[in-house]
């Protein structure tokens, strides 16, 4: 595969990631990438079945209707998938693991070191640390292949797990739901629990991450927690 630079076209989702945890949601994004194949939905990162290991998932495309809209939703050839993790605690990346899909297989490179100099909105895929490969899942077959290292990987459409009563917010924030404002879940409906996204999920050994840095004092929704990776998603096209 020849090396290709992409630009991102969109800010990414973040989250500070300990032992728990921690969900990013983001979907429709702006005009200029809204249900575009690099529109990212959401981003989840936790705990594996072995602690040792964290799972990082990146949902793209959502939401997506069942049917011939999730079947027919593809991984775009000119879109990289980037999973930024910052173990210095200075918010820039240190690591980056890539997927990019060719025909009906996704590769994966990283995590690869990253020059301070190349971070932010460029990058080059990273061919010369290839990880591995899984064929894309299909709605009726799952595929996941694990590396020598120990790093599974997975590419395909799920249910959005997402849960939004978006109904009652769009009620609350009209001013029709005051003073009631957010119903007990027992009350509440989840918007997108017929909806579907497409995902690319990394579960990596912890050591392949690298120490965690000391927790940044004031660092949202966290405070307290004495080691923290800063963890964020980006999606760039090809120029």
């Amino acid at each position: 595969m020849k090396k290709t630079k992409f630009y991102a076209l969109l800010g990414g989702v973040g989250i500070v990631l300990a032992t728990i945890t921690f969900i990013a949601a983001d979907h429709i994004d702006s005009p200029s990438v809204a249900s575009t194949s690099v529109d990212i939905a959401d981003f989840y990162a936790f705990e594996g079945d072995d602690p040792n290991s964290t799972v990082l998932v990146a949902t793209m495309q959502g939401p997506l209707t069942p049917g011939s809209v999730t079947t027919n939703a593809q991984f775009d050839e000119d879109v990289v998938v980037e999973f930024n993790i910052d173990n210095t605690g200075d918010f820039v990346e240190d690591l980056v693991i890539q997927a990019v899909r060719r025909d009906s297989v996704m590769y994966f490179f990283g995590p690869s070191i990253v020059d301070p100099a190349n971070a932010g909105l460029q990058s080059m895929i990273n061919v010369d640390d290839f990880s591995g490969q899984v064929g894309i899942s299909t709605v009726d077959e799952t595929f996941t292949t694990t590396n020598d290292d120990g790093i599974t990987f997975f590419a395909g459409p799920r249910r959005d797990a997402f849960y939004f009563d978006f109904n009652q917010f769009n009620q609350v924030v009209s001013g029709a739901a005051a003073p009631v404002g957010f119903l007990p879940p027992a009350e509440a409906s989840d918007f997108f629990e017929n909806f579907n996204v497409l995902a690319v999920v990394v579960e990596i050994p912890n050591a392949l991450l690298g120490d965690a840095p000391p927790h940044v004092a004031g660092a949202v929704g966290i405070n307290g927690l004495p080691n923290a990776y800063n963890v964020w998603i980006t999606t760039k096209r090809k120029i």
